[in-house]
């Protein structure tokens, strides 16, 4: 019997568009002119909504962004969920950090500059901040499950944590730092340069060395 969820409605599509509209008005809005000046019946009229479906699916102005930042982890835990399990851990989540934050077409280009607009703006706003807070730390708790199928059960469950909080961080530290930057999508200071150097000091190498170990027991 199949385990995978059985794929989303035809109104559960329709919901999960129009909630994306709307974070990508709110995105552009408070990117521009700061979360403050933004009220959530402009968010509602940039996406071409009414303010009633607008709180019908976010409770605050803040909360709109949230969907926006989700898919940036989705597709991290995707890449490293299509990964066989029993890969060496260390390449495997850095070749997921790289491809997740690489920038072959402009529109993956726009994505990660509209992702920097939003954490310049939540610099100035804690509600902000704190659905970044949230998404990153609801990101590290799906991605555990994750790591444990690709560690082939090699691993003991405080480890796994371990490598799924540090594999989060490392993005979501990379990110906040490039936002400070005027660094380029690309090469040297870019996320996916930032990323690969956090997730090698915050596995301290454990990683590798597992995985060299594992390598030398089967030969």
């Amino acid at each position: 019997m199949s385990t995978e969820p059985p794929p989303p409605s035809l109104t559960e599509r329709r919901k999960a568009a129009t909630q994306l509209d709307i974070a990508h008005a709110a995105a552009e809005l408070f990117a521009t002119r700061g979360p403050e000046a933004t009220t959530a019946e402009e968010i509602a009229r940039r996406a071409g909504v009414s303010l009633r479906t607008f709180y019908r699916y976010f409770r605050s102005k803040q909360d709109a962004v949230g969907p926006l930042l989700t898919v940036g982890a989705d597709q991290w835990r995707a890449l490293l969920a299509e990964t066989p399990p029993g890969t060496a851990l260390g390449p495997a989540l850095r070749g997921a950090v790289e491809q997740s934050l690489a920038t072959p077409d402009p529109q993956a280009t726009e994505a990660l500059l509209r992702t920097r607009g939003l954490l310049r703006a939540a610099a100035e706003d804690p509600a902000l901040r704190a659905v970044w807070y949230r998404v990153n730390q609801e990101s590290e708790e799906l991605l555990v499950p994750v790591i444990a199928r690709l560690t082939d059960g090699r691993r003991d469950p405080l480890d796994v944590r371990l490598v799924a909080a540090a594999a989060t961080d490392a993005i979501r530290i990379a990110l906040e730092i490039w936002s400070g930057t005027e660094a380029a999508t690309e090469g040297p200071g870019s996320p996916a340069d930032l990323a690969v150097r956090c997730l090698r000091r915050l596995l301290g190498g454990s990683a590798t060395a597992e995985d060299e170990d594992d390598a030398a027991q089967q030969h």
